[in-house]
């Protein structure tokens, strides 16, 4: 069965994430689309191509960071993220709390 374009479109999300942030157009190049295809299927979906990367990341971030052995500023680069930061920022609108803080809390409940 086929999957949809949103799952395609967040797998590849994470392939590219290492390299840095993916765009639009390398993840339509790497699907075998064009920009506008991937704009309109994902938005047949109710989706959009910058929602779907931060819900990747945000999703990505709370595994990653559960795991003590990946240090934080590792775990922004596996994000795409090009400096601690912007992760910082980012995971602190996702969660309320700095990635630091967040990781001592789960650690505390664990």
């Amino acid at each position: 069965m086929k999957r949809d374009v949103s799952a395609r479109v967040a797998t590849e999300i994470i392939k590219q994430l290492p390299q840095g942030t993916p765009t639009q157009e390398a993840v339509a190049s790497a699907l075998n689309m064009s920009v506008r295809s991937l704009q309109r299927k994902l938005a047949e979906q109710g989706q959009t191509f910058r929602h779907l990367l931060a819900e990747t990341r945000r999703e990505l971030a709370l595994e990653y960071i559960r795991h003590d052995d990946i240090p934080v500023l590792e775990i922004g680069f596996r994000l795409g993220f090009t400096e601690l930061a912007n992760f910082s920022r980012a995971f602190k609108q996702w969660t309320g709390q700095s990635p630091l803080h967040y990781r001592q809390q789960q650690s505390y409940r664990q």
